[in-house]
């Protein structure tokens, strides 16, 4: 049995399972010296390097915050620093970074809160990272949560009436 690295779709060959592991675990299935229980742990193999590939991103919890949003830790009292579509943020502590997440875009989705359906489902949105929430003018609606978004971001993903919802983001 010949298996080309082409012949793998890309995620196994950069997951911590190793082809080679993969090849031989195959190739003795394919010799006939393969029991039942090897060849179910191997489409587990693949299946979790499959797994472990696709999830990327952190997961956190999420508050909002209304206005007034002026003056921010980031850019101070200068109104150019909102995007137009409002969707914007505060940086809890895990990701403040000594302010180094001043201007970092993210990838935000809800994906779990205590009341169900709290999430609007497929809603992913882009927000940039305008203050810090320990310092904001506007008090969150919950403390200590890795990012506060604006009322506008937050009403984008998930219903508006909760305090928090759990997320997942990527740093883009």
């Amino acid at each position: 049995m010949i298996i080309h690295s082409f012949c793998l779709p890309s995620y196994f060959l950069r997951s911590r399972i190793s082809f080679c592991r993969i090849y031989s675990l195959l190739h003795s299935c394919s010799s006939g010296m393969c029991k039942p229980q090897l060849l179910s742990r191997c489409l587990c193999l693949l299946l979790l390097a499959h797994i472990l590939h696709v999830s990327q991103a952190d997961v956190g919890t999420a508050a909002h915050y209304r206005p007034p949003y002026l003056p921010t830790a980031c850019f101070g009292s200068d109104a150019e620093q909102f995007p137009s579509s409002n969707l914007f943020g505060a940086a809890g502590e895990g990701i403040w970074d000594n302010g180094a997440a001043c201007g970092r875009q993210y990838l935000v989705r809800c994906i779990s809160a205590r009341v169900p359906r709290t999430c609007i489902p497929g809603q992913i949105i882009q927000i940039r990272i305008v203050d810090r929430a320990l310092t904001s003018v506007s008090r969150p609606s919950r403390d200590d949560t890795t990012i506060v978004l604006s009322t506008t971001a937050f009403g984008t993903i998930a219903n508006p009436s909760a305090a928090f919802i759990n997320v997942e983001f990527l740093q883009v």
